[in-house]
């Protein structure tokens, strides 16, 4: 089993799954007045859910939590925080996943009591029951067991950064400079559950970026 299951999500799930979180939004008789995401991973979902609900205002706030691929930093963080008034209409704050959702509330507890609008309500694409402190108003797809999703928004960065934790933390690739391509391939796949052959040419560029930075060197 790898340590850190990966499941890569393709740009036709994604369409499919903000088309029908659109759907429960739309049966539910919500009618948001401006949609805002969560940057960054909330941008993709929102614009579609802009198109979807006929939306036209499209804001976003930075919200944060991961420091790195399937590594948290000790607390969610809002960056760039600022006002906009927002009193007399209804708000759609948009994320991709809710899995510990502090995030996500975060967000939204400084857009309701700073921007004060008349309601705010959340929709993602999944929401992680297991670990969330919260159930988001709307979701697409409930998971139960942990599992990365790897959006195809942030594929190249995950990668890199899946590379750069195994020369950190796997005893045959620590300290190594220079490593041997098949070993390297067989510890991402024993830690992540997918291959090179999955990722296409996001492998390969990320593999000439992170030799770019001198963080290692591959050898044939």
């Amino acid at each position: 089993m790898p340590k850190i299951p990966v499941k890569l999500v393709s740009w036709d799930e994604i369409v499919e799954w903000s088309r029908g979180l659109a759907k429960r939004v739309e049966e539910s008789g919500y009618t948001p007045d401006a949609i805002v995401a969560v940057a960054r991973g909330g941008y993709v979902p929102a614009r579609l859910l802009c198109d979807f609900l006929d939306v036209t205002d499209l804001l976003s706030v930075q919200s944060q939590h991961w420091v790195e691929a399937a590594k948290a930093q000790e607390k969610a963080v809002l960056k760039y925080p600022y006002k906009v008034d927002m009193r007399g209409k209804r708000l759609l704050l948009v994320d991709d996943i809710v899995d510990t959702g502090e995030t996500l509330l975060l967000a939204r507890d400084f857009i309701r009591d700073n921007w004060e609008p008349d309601e705010v309500r959340v929709a993602v694409l999944q929401w992680i029951s297991t670990v969330a402190k919260f159930r988001p108003d709307y979701y697409y797809i409930e998971v139960r067991d942990w599992t990365w999703f790897q959006y195809p928004w942030t594929r190249l960065e995950d990668t890199q950064q899946f590379i750069q934790r195994i020369l950190r933390e796997d005893p045959r690739l620590q300290d190594k400079k220079e490593v041997e391509a098949d070993l390297l391939v067989q510890v991402f796949r024993e830690w992540y559950g997918i291959s090179p052959e999955d990722l296409g040419w996001y492998w390969e560029e990320a593999i000439r970026r992170l030799e770019k930075k001198g963080v290692l060197r591959v050898k044939s």
